[in-house]
């Protein structure tokens, strides 16, 4: 049985849409306090109304990628809600595409949002999760790193999405090594085919070779992979979930 998180904090990135608000409505529906980051306002501010309807929300209206936004709104998280025991590293981009002549304007988007926002908000928070597995009643803290099914498998047109994954859950297996210990888990979420706004962000010609590679197969919804990652932050203190790979059904590879 899922424990309740009643007394905690939790910050979630990329909470605007997808996998980001449906955690973030799964924390606080489990009781949870949940500081919401991401840079569009409208939609953080929609999405605190519905949370607050039984909860906190707190909306940090940040650009992770600049380093000193992403140590703000771990502050702000702290300062303004009292402590932090579960961070959710969601924000992220997928740009695919041939990686000959390709527009590397899309590669720095990538590398800048998948893994230096990641660090960054990684490493502003741990001391805070550090303490709060110590001084917070629960006995452990959670980061949840999103990466993705791209982070195991190379697919030929997304190579730098590939690299970017690949590094999260490296990092993600360094740090479980070095946190586990003092009762830090660390998780490394990879969903597979999943309804989400990061297909919107692709060239037309790419979406279309998206669709057709999933066409007719259910895939994902972002609740799915919320269910999951409330999974992992909910188990008893001695137990970690240090990965979880999460495809459709009918996605074979």
């Amino acid at each position: 049985m899922a424990e309740r998180l009643d007394g905690t904090v939790a910050l979630v990135t990329g909470a605007s849409s997808g996998i980001g608000e449906a955690t973030a409505l799964a924390l606080a529906e489990h009781g949870a306090t949940v500081a919401i980051a991401a840079r569009r306002r409208d939609r953080l501010e929609g999405l605190a109304r519905r949370i607050e309807a039984g909860a906190t929300a707190l909306v940090i209206e940040a650009d992770l990628t600049d380093q000193e936004q992403a140590e703000r709104a771990v502050e702000r998280t702290v300062s303004e809600l009292g402590r932090l025991d579960i961070l959710i590293n969601n924000a992220g981009v997928m740009l695919l595409g041939p990686a000959v002549d390709a527009d590397t304007s899309e590669w720095s988007r990538m590398v800048e949002l998948n893994v230096n926002a990641l660090l960054y908000c990684a490493h502003a928070a741990l001391p805070h999760l550090l303490a709060a597995a110590h001084h917070g009643g629960r006995d452990v803290a959670d980061m949840v790193n999103v990466s993705s099914v791209a982070g195991r498998t190379v697919r030929r047109g997304s190579g730098v999405y590939n690299l970017t994954k690949h590094g999260v859950g490296a990092f993600s297996e360094s740090l479980r090594q070095e946190v586990a210990e003092r009762h830090v888990r660390v998780s490394l979420m990879e969903p597979g085919a999943t309804a989400t706004e990061l297909r919107l962000h692709l060239r037309p010609e790419i979406q279309r070779m998206q669709e057709e590679r999933f066409a007719g197969k259910r895939t994902l919804d972002a609740v799915d992979i919320a269910d999951a990652i409330l999974y992992i932050v909910t188990r008893p203190w001695y137990v970690a979930i240090n990965e979880m790979l999460i495809r459709p059904t009918e996605q074979a590879d």
